[in-house]
């Protein structure tokens, strides 16, 4: 497992921003291209390998990657659609949104559709609170939804079978 010649370039240029002995601190933007370049999670073989790039013990690199729901230690869909549930969301309706969204693909939450097209997860505040309820997938925010507006993002990202769990 290797990162590819223009991602290994970038990663140390990154270290490079800091200082001597605080590569550490590069370790969110490598997980990012790691994720990335390893088909949008984070396998312990993954972080084994960026531990080791970074010189800092695996367990630093599993504690950062637990933590934030923007890595995924699982594989996920071609899609990954992250549902806000945070205050303002739950109370304009996040609930039903996951609910429904539960109901279309035949999933729960954590789950990956069967055809690998979708997965569904809840996450904390996505800094969109005047638009709640909302949801991110990919790179895109999707706001003031109404499970008319879920139906119809469903068929366009079924019609456009692209993958949008991370960016490249």
């Amino acid at each position: 497992m290797r990162f590819s010649e223009e991602t290994l370039a970038l990663v140390n240029k990154i270290i490079r921003r800091y200082p001597e002995g605080k590569q550490k601190s590069a370790l969110l933007p490598v997980l990012h291209l790691a994720q990335a370049e390893f088909d949008g999670w984070l396998s312990p073989d993954v972080m084994d390998y960026v531990a080791g790039l970074l010189a800092i013990k695996p367990i630093e690199v599993y504690e950062v990657a637990t933590f934030y729901s923007m890595y995924n230690l699982k594989p996920v869909g071609k899609c990954l659609i992250e549902v806000c549930q945070t205050g303002p969301c739950w109370l304009r309706g996040s609930d039903d949104i996951v609910h429904h969204l539960e109901s279309k693909l035949g999933i729960k939450v954590g789950e990956t559709t069967p055809d690998g097209m979708f997965t569904l997860k809840t996450v904390e505040c996505l800094g969109s609170c005047g638009t709640a309820p909302m949801l991110q997938c990919g790179s895109k925010f999707h706001e003031n939804l109404t499970t008319d507006k879920v139906d119809t993002l469903l068929e366009n990202l079924k019609s456009t079978n692209q993958r949008t769990s991370y960016m490249r």
